[in-house]
Parts: structure tokens; C-alpha cells; sequence
């Protein structure tokens, strides 16, 4: 028997499992949200599947306030493996966006600018008090005031690259193939074409929030145009069908749908939480949806490297030397 699943934002409960009967009432009486069975691969707005049409008035739904702004539809490619970065290729007139320090280099008829918020047409368009709402917004998940935009004002094309900040993965992800929006761990974004807004996503559970492993705030990518998010080590990606969960460390989850619940769980009794190592926490995510998992948060590499610094409380141990640490004075290091 189809099971059919529906959801009317982040912020309602999602109503589901119904048969096909149910399904179709369901429909009409709530036409304006999104509908998903196995063998849809994503969320479908109600209005435009067939399968739920019977009932309905023929007005086409309403478009997305999302997508209410195109995207500059950019080329890009991406380089390297373990240091990536993305060179994007812009026709004239088109821009791409960045966080502010993260260029690599640009052509000559690549004019760079500096803007408040996330230089999108809503950011930019209003008045003074929404280009500072755009700007907090962006300084509540950790970013800066700024963005960097880079246009083409020449003839032909024109590049531009954006590097990585450490080692790790660059996701290149076309919004509209993910429903207009994801949902990001803070700093991820590294850049993406103009016409893409960066947003806000508050987790509304206080244990989430706090164990969750990346705070109450996280960061929300709107519109339909291409964004390239910063993983760190190894990407997975996982499917989830509906109701199916998945548990993860805290800090490994990048990104995931918004038709994706996330909550913490405990990770088992008390020795687990003591002597296992994990923490007292696990991450779970709950499909449907799509979910981006990393093999090398930037925290677990950030504390290994403060803990084998002297400065920081470690302990020296002349790799390389049968000497030891008296090795390491005299190979010149005397940091000790």
C-alpha cells in the first residue's frame, strides 16, 4: 500500500503515514505545501503531482518565496583532492558571491565589491534596516558583515576561485535540485552564485541545541542557483526514506533537507558516556531527505593539533628521532 507523507514548513509537524484515499483529501483540503512517497526522489509541491490532482482548482500554485529571485546561472568547475578549490566562470554581467578572505585569484575584468549581508536582490533592495537585518543575520551564524561580490564587467569570459580554508571536501549543490533550500553547519558556505540568500535556522529543542554540535544557530541556503559548501576530509552522502534514522557524531553532520529532523540522542549508559570517547551525545537524523555527512570535522583536527602543541599542554615525542625530545634539540628545536 502507497504511504504518503506531507509537510507544510520547518516549523509544523509532518502528517503522515496516509493511503491514497486519505492522501487525496489530505490534498484538497491543504493544496498549498509539499507531498513525498517512496519512488519520488524529492519533496513535490502538492499541486503538481497528478497522482493528487483529483479535487483541486486548476490555479497553478503560488511560487516559493525562495526562488522569488533567479540566480546568475554560473560554469564552475572544481579542483584538487585533499586542498580543493572552486574556479567559477562568469559571462559578462554575471556575479558570484563569497565569504570575505576566501579568493584565490580572478581575472582582470573581475570587479570585486563589498557589501552588506549576502548580496542578494532582497538584501540589497531595501532600505537600511534590511541590509542590517541581512548583515545580523550573517553575524549570528558566525560570518562576517560582509560580502564579497565578484562581477564580470568585461567582454567574454572571466574567472575566478574561491579556496578552501582547510583540508577537506567542496560540494558544488544546485539549490533547485534540493527543494530551494539546506540547511548548513556554520561556516560551511564558501560561495555561490548571485541571487542565492544566506539565512538563519534556529533549532527550536534545547538538547539539540546544546549537543547538537553546531549550537542553536545553524546556516539556511535559499534560492535556485549553484552554492559551494566546505566539508571537511571525506563527503558521504545518505538517502533517507521516511521515518528511517540515522545516527552520527555531533560534529560530522555538513548538511541536510529540510524535510530532515534532527534531535540528539544518548549514546548509551554511563561507562559509554565516560570511557567511550564519543561524548555523551549522538546526532540523529530522521528522513525523509537527503543528509551530507564529514569524515574530518575541523574541531576533532583543531584539538588533536592543541594537544600534541607544547604551548598548549602536549607532549613532544621526537617523531623521526631514537633520541627523543633530545632530538628535537638537536635538530633545532627549542620550543620547550
Amino acid at each position: 500500500m502507497t504511504q504518503w507523507y506531507f509537510s507544510y514548513g520547518k516549523n509544523t509537524d509532518r502528517i503522515g503515514p496516509l493511503d491514497d484515499v486519505a492522501a487525496r483529501e489530505q490534498a484538497r483540503n491543504q493544496p498549498d505545501g509539499y507531498c513525498w512517497r517512496e519512488g519520488i526522489g524529492e519533496w513535490q509541491p502538492i499541486r503538481a503531482v497528478a497522482e493528487l490532482q483529483a479535487g483541486l482548482d486548476a490555479a497553478p500554485p503560488p511560487a516559493p518565496p525562495s526562488r522569488s529571485s533567479s540566480a546568475d546561472d554560473i560554469d564552475h568547475r572544481i579542483v584538487g583532492t585533499d586542498m580543493q578549490f572552486v574556479e567559477i566562470e562568469l559571462d559578462p554581467g554575471e556575479s558570484a558571491i563569497a565569504e570575505a578572505g576566501a579568493l584565490m585569484y580572478k581575472e582582470a575584468h573581475v570587479q570585486m565589491d563589498t557589501v552588506f549581508g549576502d548580496g542578494s536582490t532582497a538584501s540589497q533592495g531595501g532600505g537600511l534596516m534590511d541590509k542590517l537585518l541581512s548583515a545580523g543575520k550573517r553575524v549570528i551564524t558566525g560570518e562576517s558583515l560582509f560580502t564579497t561580490v565578484f562581477t564580470h564587467t568585461g567582454q567574454g569570459k572571466a574567472k575566478v576561485a574561491f579556496a578552501a580554508p582547510y583540508p577537506g571536501t567542496v560540494m558544488a549543490m544546485k539549490l533547485s535540485e534540493h527543494g530551494g533550500r539546506l540547511i548548513c553547519q556554520k561556516d560551511s558556505f564558501l560561495a555561490g552564485a548571485r541571487g542565492v540568500q544566506l539565512g538563519i535556522f534556529f533549532q527550536r529543542k534545547i538538547l539539540t541545541g546544546l549537543f547538537g554540535g553546531d549550537g542553536f544557530i545553524m546556516q539556511k541556503l535559499e534560492g535556485d542557483g549553484w552554492v559551494f559548501v566546505h566539508a571537511g576530509g571525506t563527503v558521504v552522502q545518505r538517502e533517507l526514506r521516511a521515518g528511517e534514522r540515522l545516527d552520527v557524531d555531533t560534529g560530522c553532520v555538513v548538511a541536510f533537507h529540510d524535510t530532515v529532523s534532527m534531535d540528539v540522542k544518548a549514546v548509551g549508559g554511563i561507562k559509554s558516556m565516560v570511557f567511550g570517547g564519543e561524548g555523551m551525545f549522538l546526532a540523529t537524523l530522521t528522513g525523509p531527505g537527503t543528509v551530507w555527512l564529514q569524515s574530518l570535522p575541523f574541531s576533532r583536527m583543531a584539538g588533536r593539533m592543541l594537544a600534541a602543541a607544547p604551548q598548549g599542554g602536549g607532549q613532544r615525542r621526537g617523531e623521526g628521532s631514537i633520541l627523543g625530545g633530545l632530538g628535537d634539540i638537536l635538530g633545532g628545536d627549542r620550543n620547550f
